[in-house]
């Protein structure tokens, strides 16, 4: 995220974005989205020191907290997981 912050295009196509899925951000990033997205402080808390799977959502103008956990013993978290320990 910190490289696409510092890109100016990057920036505005990020800004111009119906839907955007932030998961857990470093600070400094947090603050960045903050500005750029008009995201209050009580809203990144969704986004600040979060386990995986909890989340915010932008959807045009409206940002939606999310928590999403799939059963760790299924077949479908086996082919989602992105923790390689997890899959072998």
């Amino acid at each position: 995220m910190e490289d696409i912050l510092r890109s100016d295009l990057a920036r505005t196509m990020l800004a111009n974005s119906e839907l955007i899925i932030m998961l857990n951000q470093a600070s400094t990033d947090r603050a960045e989205l903050a500005k750029l997205l008009n995201i209050s402080d009580q809203q990144l808390s969704f986004i600040t020191n979060v386990e995986a799977g909890h989340g915010l959502l932008k959807v045009g103008n409206s940002l939606i907290p999310f928590v999403n956990k799939f059963p760790k013993n299924t077949e479908l978290y086996r082919l989602m997981s992105t923790k390689l320990n997890e899959v072998f």
